[in-house]
C-alpha cells in the first residue's frame, strides 16, 4: 500500500517526527516500510559512512525555485505553430514563458483570460527531472534561446516535479491555490510504500495506519476530521428517501453477510479537485472523475471498497417505472456472462458471486462492476477493449458505451463479502483490483454504511450533488464481537513484562479496543473494525500481540524464560526417520521435498485412484488434490531435472488415503529415483555405463542393512505397479512386503519428458518397514577357519533363485554360513527352458571341517535340491 504522508496528516499530527522515524515506528510495530518515496519534501541527508535505514527514491523541492503561479494569458510563439508564449505571474513578478503543452493549447490566443489558470512554475536554476527523458534523468533549468525567444524557466507537469510518469501536459491546480507560495508547502509530500501482510489487512487504509501510528507514539486519532453522516448540510440532502426507491434481496449470508446502499442525485461529473488527484496518484490509483474518485478516495481513506451504479440505467430495466429496483446478491450460474469495466465478456462459476437486479447481473461482487451500469461521463472519448477510439454514444467491440447523456444519479454500494469466495474469484478471472486486494483479506461488515456515507459526502463536495436520506441497509448475519480475559500474569508469563491492567488498558484502548477491569482481569472487546481477533487461548494470544506492539518490541527486555521446560520426551518416528535419511545421503542419495498437493491427471501417469482428498480452496488446478502416491511426486523432480549428467534423488513425506466423513489417513512413504551415467563424465571415464536394476538394488540392500534387517527376500512385483514386469521386484523383510523397486515401464515413462536411460524408481511403506524387529544380536568371530565351494546347478527356468536359495540354508543347517549367487548361465547345451545357477557356499562349524565333512554337506545339499526342484549338478 503507497501512503501520502499528507493524506496521514489528516487524522494524526506528526509534529517533531521525521518522515524515517515515521517508518521506523510502523516497521518494528509489523507494517514494514519497503520505500520512500519523496515528492517535494526534503529528502533527508546522511553523513559519509551513515547507513540508510530505508530505500529512499524521488525528488526534494528548492523552496524558492518552485512556487505556485497563474497564466494571465496564453499567445502565439512568433516562431513556432505548436509553442505558446505564457503571460504569468509568480506571485513576485510578471514572466514570460514558452511551453507546448497542450491542455492549454486551445487558449492561444484568447486574450485576457477571465479566470488565470494556477500552475507549477519552476524558475531559472531550479532542479527538476526532465519530462521527456526515458526514466528519471534530473536536469537544472538554464537560460537558452528556443525559436528565437528566451527560455529560461517553465510550467511543470507532473513527471518533472516526480509525482507520476505523466509529461503529456502541466498540472491544473485548483482556483484557491495560493499564487506565490512554494510549492512544498503548498503540496510538498512523501509516499511510505508499505508492505500489508495478511494480518494486518485492517490497515490497508490511511485511517488504519493513523491509529496504529496514534498508539505507537501516545497521539491523538482525529477521527473526527473524516466526514460524517449527520454532518451534512441541509442543502445537499433532499427528495424522496432511498428506501422507497430501492429494495435488497440477500440469497447466501455467507457469501454475502451485509449490503448498503446510498442514493446521490443531480451530480455534475467532472475532474476532481486536483489535490485530492494528487492524493490517488501517489496512492497509486489512476484518478477518472469526481464520481469514481470519491469510491477510490473513500475506500483508500476508510479501507471499504464501495462500487458506483447509473441510477437511471437501472430505473431503465425495471419493467414497471413505478416498482422499486431490486437488487439481489446470487451465486452466479455456470456459463453465465457479464462484461466487465474492462471491456472483457467473463464467463461465470457457480463459486462466482453476483449483484444482479431482476433483469440480470450488473457486476462481479467484490472484484470489479459491470460495463452497462457504470458511471458514464459522455464528455470524455473513451477507448473500447481493443483500443480503439470511441467517440461518446457509439457502440463499442468491448464494452456497451451507447449512451449519449453522462450519469447524474448514482446509486453507491457497500458490502461484506466472503473474503475466501473473493480470493477465489479474483484468482479465477484473473482481476486483481484494489477491491479484491481488501475483500479478499476480510473487511468488517461495520465498515459497510460508513463507506457508503463517506463516499456520497464526497460526491456532495465535489459534484455538487444532492444526497437522498437514509441508507438501504439488510444485515442478515452479524459477526459475533471477540471477548477475551487479559490479566498481568498472562502479560508477564508471554511477553516477559509487568504491566498492571491500568497500563494493558491504556495501551488497547489506544487500538480502539473496549476494556473493563473487573475482578482481577480485564474483560477485552474487539473493536468492529477487527476480525483477526479470536477468543479463548487464541484470543489471549491475539490480544497479547496487539499489547506488545502497542507497547514496543524493541522496549520488551530480553529475559529468561520463567516458566519449567517441560519434560524432554523423544520421537522414536521422528528419530528413526532422521537415520533414514542420514543412511540414504551416506549411499550417495540426494533428498528433495515435494508439494503434497498435486492432481489426479499429474498422478495417473504412474497410477491411478478412484478418490482424493480434495482441496476446497486449491492456489491452482494443478494443486487441487492431496496425493496419494510419493513416487509421482518424486518423478515430477527427477523430470524437471531431466538434463542433469546423473540423478539419484529421494523423499520421506506421508500420502493422503480418504476416509468417508472422516480425515484421511496420513501413511509415512519412502521414494527413490535414480536415472543418468553411474560414473561422472571425466578424461580417463569413456561410455560410462547408465544406473540399471542392480544399482538400486545394491542401495537397497545397504539402507537395509543400515537398518539392522537381515532376513530379506527379493521377489517378482506384481503387476500393479508402473514398473517394467521384466526388471522389476518386491522386497520382503521378514516375510512381510515392504517395498518395490525396479526400472519405469516404458508406457509410463513416455509420458514424461526423460531422455534415453533408463529410470529407476523404488517405493516403500515406512509404518510397515518401522514396524518390524530390527537384529541388534552381536555374532562372536570363530576361532576355525572358513571352507569355501562353488556349486552349479541346472533347474527349470520357472525356479526363483531364492528359493533355490533357501533349500540351500536350509538343508546346511548352521554349518552354512552364506550362499551368493554369483552367475547364472543359458544356453542350448544345458537344455531349451534351462537355466544354470552357480552358488558360493561359506561352510563354518565350531572345529575345523575336513574335506570329507564338506563334501557330505555338500552332497546332501545337491539330493535335497534334486528331490525338491529336480536341480541336475553341473559336471
Amino acid at each position: 500500500m503507497k501512503l501520502p504522508i499528507s493524506w496521514l496528516k489528516d487524522f494524526i499530527d506528526l509534529g517533531g517526527l521525521s518522515i524515517e522515524d515515521i517508518a521506523r515506528k510502523l516497521t518494528l510495530a509489523g507494517l514494514e516500510v519497503d520505500e520512500i518515496l519523496y515528492a517535494g519534501l526534503p529528502m533527508p541527508t546522511y553523513k559519509e559512512g551513515e547507513k540508510h535505514e530505508f530505500k529512499t527514491n524521488g525528488i526534494g523541492w528548492d523552496r524558492d525555485k518552485l512556487v505556485v503561479a497563474e497564466i494571465r494569458e496564453v499567445k502565439a510563439h512568433p516562431n513556432a505553430d505548436k509553442l505558446t508564449l505564457l503571460d504569468l505571474f509568480d506571485g513576485q513578478q510578471e514572466q514570460v514563458v514558452l511551453t507546448g503543452a497542450p491542455n492549454i493549447f486551445h487558449l492561444k490566443g484568447t486574450g485576457r483570460l477571465e479566470k488565470p489558470i494556477k500552475v507549477a512554475y519552476a524558475k531559472e536554476g531550479a532542479t527538476i527531472y526532465d519530462g521527456h527523458a526515458d526514466g528519471l534523468v534530473l536536469t537544472t533549468l538554464k537560460r537558452a534561446k528556443i525559436r528565437g525567444v528566451d527560455s529560461y524557466s517553465m510550467v511543470c507537469s507532473e513527471k518533472e516535479l516526480g509525482i507520476t510518469e505523466e509529461h503529456e501536459g502541466i498540472i491544473l491546480f485548483d482556483d484557491d491555490a495560493p499564487v506565490g507560495m512554494s510549492l512544498v508547502d503548498y503540496m510538498g509530500d512523501a509516499v511510505l510504500d508499505i508492505s500489508i501482510l495478511p494480518n494486518m489487512a485492517r490497515n490497508a487504509n490511511v485511517i488504519g495506519i493513523a491509529r496504529e501510528l496514534a498508539a505507537l507514539t501516545g497521539r491523538e486519532l482525529k477521527a473526527d476530521n473524516r466526514p460524517q453522516t449527520a454532518d451534512r448540510p441541509s442543502s445537499i440532502v433532499n427528495g424522496p428517501s432511498v428506501n422507497d426507491l430501492v429494495e435488497i434481496e440477500i440469497t447466501d449470508p455467507e457469501l454475502n453477510p451485509r449490503f448498503v446502499v446510498g442514493l446521490i442525485r443531480d451530480v455534475e461529473i467532472k475532474p476532481s479537485p486536483y489535490q485530492i488527484q494528487r492524493r490517488l496518484k501517489l496512492a497509486g490509483v489512476r484518478a477518472i472523475n469526481n464520481i469514481v474518485d470519491a469510491t477510490n478516495y473513500a475506500m483508500i481513506e476508510l479501507g471499504e471498497p464501495l462500487h458506483a451504479f447509473d441510477y437511471d440505467v437501472l430505473v431503465g430495466r425495471v419493467s414497471n417505472p413505478t416498482k422499486k429496483i431490486k437488487i439481489i446478491t446470487r451465486a452466479a450460474q455456470d456459463g453465465e456472462e457479464l462484461v466487465t469495466l474492462d471491456g472483457v465478456k467473463r464467463k461465470l462459476t457457480s463459486t462466482n458471486v453476483l449483484v444482479c437486479d431482476e433483469k440480470g447481473s450488473l457486476s462481479l461482487a467484490g472484484v470489479m462492476g459491470g460495463s452497462e451500469s457504470e458511471v458514464y461521463d459522455a464528455s470524455k472519448e473513451v477507448l473500447d477493449a481493443t483500443g480503439i477510439e470511441v467517440k461518446p454514444g457509439e457502440m463499442t467491440q468491448g464494452k456497451i458505451t451507447a449512451r449519449s447523456k453522462s450519469t447524474v444519479n448514482v446509486l453507491l454500494e457497500g458490502a461484506a463479502w466472503n473474503f475466501i469466495n473473493i480470493r477465489r474469484t479474483a484468482k479465477q478471472h484473473n482481476l486483481p483490483s484494489e477491491a479484491s486486494f481488501r475483500f479478499s483479506r476480510g473487511v468488517h461488515p461495520a465498515l459497510a454504511d460508513q463507506g457508503v456515507s463517506l463516499g456520497l459526502n464526497y460526491m456532495a463536495a465535489w459534484a455538487n450533488g444532492k444526497v437522498a436520506p437514509g441508507l438501504v441497509d439488510m444485515y442478515p448475519l452479524k459477526p459475533k464481537d471477540s471477548v477475551v480475559e487479559v490479566t498481568p500474569k498472562d502479560v508477564k508469563r508471554l511477553l516477559g513484562i509487568d504491566l498492571t491492567l491500568e497500563e494493558i488498558s491504556a495501551l488497547l484502548t489506544r487500538l480502539e479496543f473496549k476494556c473493563q477491569i473487573t475482578n482481577n482481569q480485564l474483560l477485552i472487546t474487539a473493536p468492529p473494525h477487527r476480525m483477526d481477533i479470536d477468543e479463548g487461548v487464541v484470543g489471549l494470544a491475539d490480544v497479547l500481540e496487539e499489547v506488545a506492539r502497542s507497547y514496543g518490541f524493541d522496549n520488551i527486555p530480553t529475559t529468561t524464560m520463567s516458566d519449567s521446560l517441560p519434560p524432554q520426551k523423544g520421537n522414536p518416528i521422528h528419530e528413526w526417520e532422521e537415520r533414514l535419511r542420514d543412511l540414504l545421503v551416506s549411499i550417495g542419495m540426494q533428498e528433495v521435498v515435494t508439494y503434497r498437493m498435486t492432481s489426479p491427471e499429474r498422478e495417473s501417469r504412474v497410477v491411478s485412484h478412484d478418490e482424493y482428498v480434495r482441496i476446497a480452496n486449491p492456489i491452482a488446478p494443478e494443486r487441487s488434490v492431496l496425493r496419494q502416491s510419493l513416487l509421482a511426486s518424486v518423478l515430477e523432480v527427477a523430470e524437471k531435472n531431466a538434463k542433469a549428467e546423473s540423478i539419484a534423488m529421494f523423499e520421506v513425506g506421508s500420502v493422503f488415503e480418504p476416509l468417508k466423513n472422516n480425515l484421511p489417513n496420513e501413511p509415512r512413504r519412502l521414494a527413490i529415483v535414480m536415472t543418468g551415467k553411474r560414473i561422472a563424465s571425466a578424461w580417463d571415464v569413456k561410455d560410462a555405463p547408465a544406473f540399471d536394476f542392480y544399482d538400486m538394488k545394491g542401495r537397497i540392500e545397504l539402507l537395509l542393512a543400515g537398518l539392522r534387517y537381515t532376513d530379506i527376500l527379493y521377489a517378482e512385483a506384481e503387476s500393479s505397479y508402473a514398473l517394467h514386469p521384466g526388471k522389476s521386484a518386491q522386497v520382503k523383510v521378514n516375510g512381510q512386503v515392504v517395498g518395490v523397486f525396479g526400472e519405469l515401464h516404458p508406457l509410463a515413462k513416455e509420458k514424461y519428458e526423460f531422455g534415453d536411460a533408463p529410470v529407476i524408481a523404488a517405493e516403500f511403506d515406512l509404518e510397515k518397514l518401522r514396524g518390524l524387529n530390527p537384529s541388534f544380536g552381536i555374532k562372536p568371530v570363530s576361532e576355525f577357519p572358513p571352507m569355501y565351494e562353488d556349486i552349479a546347478i541346472i533347474v527349470d527356468e520357472s525356479v526363483a533363485a531364492s528359493a533355490v536359495e533357501a533349500l540351500i540354508r536350509q538343508t546346511g543347517g548352521k554349518t552354512v554360513t552364506d550362499v551368493r549367487l554369483f552367475d547364472v548361465y543359458r544356453d542350448e547345451k544345458i537344455g531349451a527352458g534351462k537355466k544354470s545357477l552357480a552358488y558360493s557356499l561359506t561352510y563354518q562349524a565350531e572345529k575345523t571341517l575336513t574335506d570329507a565333512e564338506a563334501a557330505a554337506i555338500r552332497n546332501k545339499i545337491v539330493k535335497r535340491l534334486e528331490h525338491t526342484i529336480g536341480a541336475k549338478l553341473r559336471s
